[in-house]
């Protein structure tokens, strides 16, 4: 009342009522350009590291450069031309593809399984978590090696189908179409457990008010999930699509340790043609498979986050 009283006789005066600043405000409109100083150190390492021979690299796909001549020689988009005449282009097209749906649909089933499973943060689940996300840390070339061992058609995975199913043998790796599931099941396996620690944070950020209002309401745990944990899930799926498929659509490691692209060309995915061409010798048809993984990223990778991110809003 007093200060309206104020007020009122400023007003009457002709006065200009006095807006008071709160203390530290001029300093709050200083603070958000601090955190640019934190990522300068990474910015540096991307831009040396990725962004540099990436950008290097472009004009060496259309040259004609190989070992085999001293001269690199503009060649237009011949390198482009050979790989799609020869078939190596349009078929390491299509198996990065099928790997890429396969190893996402993988990774994302799993890691959603295990977060509804490991949601509630308690002893035991904290050390299935740790034991789930350990093959994160083991390396990709090891994860392969590991799993060459185990899918061998006297491994132990034949030892143990063979229990139910006597005298059961299977060369996994040994048929085009299983030896892709079962390459493109590794790396989504490999990579699960990030993907459900970012699925248990989403599920961790539903209050749980709506489940119990929901569940006082006759709904299921399924219908509970269905209508309320998915739609809210969103953000995470949308982290989690995203960065498992362009991991995928850019996967080696595990290629090279288990099938090295075979049986034939059946595994043989952009980047796995391109260590060949690169082997080679045949430095310019190699730079073209490279544009052509980013390409394929940024033509499949950017709308499918548009679109994702579009359905949050919704």
């Amino acid at each position: 009342m007093v200060i309206s009283a104020v007020e009122k006789n400023e007003q009457s005066a002709g006065v200009r009522p006095t807006v008071r600043t709160p203390a530290g405000a001029g300093r709050n409109r200083r603070r958000p350009v601090r955190w640019i100083w934190f990522l300068i150190p990474s910015l540096v390492l991307v831009l040396i590291f990725f962004i540099t021979p990436f950008v290097l690299n472009i004009p060496f796909a259309f040259t004609q450069w190989t070992a085999y001549s001293p001269d690199i020689k503009f060649n237009g988009l011949d390198n482009f031309a050979f790989l799609w005449q020869n078939g190596t282009l349009q078929s390491a097209v299509v198996v990065t593809l099928i790997y890429a749906v396969v190893a996402m649909t993988v990774q994302n089933v799993t890691a959603l399984s295990l977060a509804l499973a490991l949601r509630k943060t308690t002893r035991i689940n904290s050390v299935y978590r740790s034991i789930f996300f350990l093959p994160v840390l083991i390396s990709p070339l090891a994860a392969g090696y590991i799993w060459r061992g185990l899918v061998d058609p006297q491994g132990p995975l034949n030892a143990v189908i063979a229990v139910v199913i006597p005298g059961f043998q299977y060369a996994w790796l040994g048929h085009p179409v299983s030896a892709l599931v079962t390459v493109a099941f590794i790396d989504g396996w490999k990579w699960s457990g990030i993907a459900t620690l970012v699925y248990i944070a989403g599920l961790n950020s539903i209050p749980d008010e709506l489940m119990e209002a929901a569940q006082l309401d006759g709904a299921g745990p399924f219908k509970r999930f269905w209508r309320i944990s998915f739609p809210l899930l969103a953000p995470a799926f949308t982290f989690n699509i995203a960065t498992t498929l362009i991991g995928a659509l850019s996967a080696y490691d595990v290629i090279a340790s288990t099938t090295s692209g075979g049986p034939g060309n059946a595994t043989t995915t952009i980047n796995v043609a391109l260590q060949q061409q690169f082997g080679l010798s045949f430095y310019g048809t190699a730079s073209a498979l490279g544009l052509t993984v980013t390409m394929l990223v940024i033509v499949i990778a950017v709308p499918l986050v548009f679109w994702l991110r579009r359905r949050e809003v919704a």
